[in-house]
């Protein structure tokens, strides 16, 4: 083979490699294309957001709501749906009205039945309920008295009437025997001015009529040791109550570390009355819970 010869193969052989080099070269462009649409990059602030709208909400607790003597559930009414459009569960408790002990241990009962924090709300006597009641169960994250007893160990109601003058209830109650024990009611000619002085006079009639009694044992019960010590608590005193006299909601609210608010001129049917001011009070203790 001549030189002249070599040269040109040599020169045939350099065109075929740079066509190969310029055929892998198309081939790797025409594949960045493909990966990057195949595998798209997210931009840090998008994964953070992502990340954000994936975390679980907390949920609201539920307000456990226990009514008093001369009432029932649906003195709650109108505080209910003002809890409910805020998101909260709320369950609305039958208090029996037979004995401290007995609806103590009713609600408490109740309370075993409810998964997740509890914001636990009493009304009068459902207040000295809801101190025995709550004894034992971690879940109660707050207690709420509206207008009501929180009595200390071994008080009963009658012994807290007794130390603070100026309730209207005890002569105005009526008494009723059952087998085995004696029903007590507000009468009727009593019961606005007593119980709903700032309730319109159509619906303190019907709150009269419909009142469920309490036995009259219930309120000379003493109380065992008070949830209160040791779960915090929210006072609404009602300013101008006739059946638990301010002073004595005060005192109590005191002794138990309450926050604490006095609504002026409200009734101890401050729940029908000023349902807003109510809520208020246990939308307080539920933020506070979370």
């Amino acid at each position: 083979m001549t030189g002249i010869e070599q040269v040109r193969l040599g020169a045939v052989g350099q065109r075929r490699r740079k066509l190969m080099l310029s055929a892998m070269a198309v081939g790797t462009l025409l594949a960045v294309p493909a990966l990057s649409a195949a595998t798209p990059v997210r931009s840090a602030s998008a994964a953070n957001v992502t990340t954000a709208s994936a975390a679980p909400s907390t949920p609201k607790p539920t307000v456990v709501l226990v009514h008093g003597a001369f009432a029932d559930s649906s003195s709650w009414d109108a505080v209910t749906s003002r809890l409910e459009r805020q998101g909260y569960p709320v369950l609305g408790v039958a208090n029996p009205l037979r004995g401290l002990a007995s609806d103590s241990a009713y609600v408490s009962s109740v309370l075993d039945t409810i998964p997740g924090p509890v914001v636990l709300v009493g009304h009068s006597y459902g207040g000295a309920v809801i101190t025995d009641a709550a004894a034992g169960h971690a879940n109660v994250k707050a207690l709420v008295y509206i207008a009501a007893f929180a009595p200390d160990q071994g008080e009963s109601g009658l012994a807290i009437l007794g130390q603070y003058p100026g309730s209207q209830l005890p002569p105005a109650l009526t008494v009723r025997a059952f087998p085995g024990g004696q029903d007590a009611y507000v009468d009727p000619a009593d019961f606005r001015q007593v119980f709903a002085a700032d309730v319109p006079a159509g619906k303190a009639r019907l709150m009269a009529a419909g009142q469920r009694p309490v036995a009259l044992a219930a309120f000379a019960e003493p109380s065992s040791t008070p949830a209160w010590r040791t779960i915090p608590s929210w006072f609404l005193v009602a300013g101008a109550d006739h059946a638990i006299p301010p002073a004595a909601e005060q005192a109590m609210a005191r002794r138990a570390g309450s926050h604490t608010e006095v609504i002026r001129g409200a009734s101890h049917a401050v729940l029908v009355s000023r349902p807003d001011a109510t809520a208020h009070v246990i939308e307080a203790a539920a933020r506070a819970t979370s």
